[in-house]
């Protein structure tokens, strides 16, 4: 059968592709989240965030143990198993990391007390394009074998397609006055500008956050319209504002990458008020 040239637009794929498990109950859990933080002033974000896989088989089984990208085995090295005379198990944070956990499970219990935080999971970029793309890559349904690909048929050859690119549609038709943005992350630091300019010219959205794989956790780049103050500004120009912090700082850079987002929104806010 002669391979489907046609293009894999965000609308083909959600023509041809059934929603995954459990779609419907997390279309409500988005809207009720939604409703009640309208209701109760505050600003919503989504923000897309993981890995995924690219499935190669239809039935497909996926472990769930998962790695983490920053910091390997973060809690096991925090966690401790001490000893117990009556028999009964426990596990137990080490009191020196106890001041600086503690903090942060407050705010999470806190924020899903309040219904101020929504996590929705998803392993596959089929998932993630209909709950919420990572991968570059991904393999049609009608490519995908049917059953478990044998290692006893010798070599396994893929051809893979483009995924669809649903920030376009995002921009321009499902949420045309959100404040808008990606990430880009490149090895070659050369890149990082060209690219995010590229992607803010093509897709049309606010702001691109760029980083080299090497530095991700001490430096970004955030690159923009210079002075977009509305939708008929000029785009033509950019600009570049570098985000660091010290390779030895206690804190992570994504606290500073929050702020200047919530500074540069709330801007947005009062531009289109």
């Amino acid at each position: 059968m002669a391979p489907d040239t046609a293009a894999w637009t965000p609308e083909r794929f959600y023509a041809e592709y059934d929603p995954p498990a459990g779609y419907d109950g997390h279309l409500e859990q988005v809207r009720a989240f939604v409703n009640h933080n309208q209701k109760a002033g505050r600003k919503v974000v989504l923000v897309t965030s993981g890995g995924t896989t690219v499935p190669l088989e239809r039935n497909v089984q996926f472990p769930y143990t998962r790695r983490y990208s920053h910091t390997t085995n973060p809690f096991f090295d925090i966690l401790d198993e001490p000893a117990s005379s009556s028999g009964t198990q426990e596990v137990r944070v080490e009191s020196k990391h106890v001041g600086t956990l503690l903090p942060v499970l407050h705010a999470y219990h806190q924020a899903r007390q309040s219904g101020c935080l929504l996590p929705i999971p998803f392993v596959t970029v089929i998932e993630y394009l209909f709950l919420l793309p990572v991968s570059d890559f991904f393999i049609p349904m009608d490519r995908m074998a049917e059953h478990k690909i044998q290692s006893s048929d010798g070599a396994l050859h893929l051809t893979m397609e483009p995924v669809p690119k649903v920030l376009s549609s995002l921009v321009r038709e499902w949420v045309p006055d959100a404040y808008v943005v990606s990430f880009k992350l490149e090895t070659d630091d050369n890149l990082i500008i060209p690219k995010a300019e590229k992607s803010l010219e093509r897709y049309g959205h606010q702001l691109v956050i760029g980083n080299d794989l090497a530095r991700r956790k001490t430096e970004v780049v955030l690159v923009e319209h210079t002075a977009r103050v509305n939708k008929e500004a000029s785009a033509a120009a950019f600009t570049h504002t570098q985000v660091c912090i010290p390779k030895d700082s206690p804190g992570e850079i994504e606290e500073h990458i929050v702020k200047a987002l919530r500074d540069r929104h709330e801007q947005w806010i009062k531009n289109f008020a």
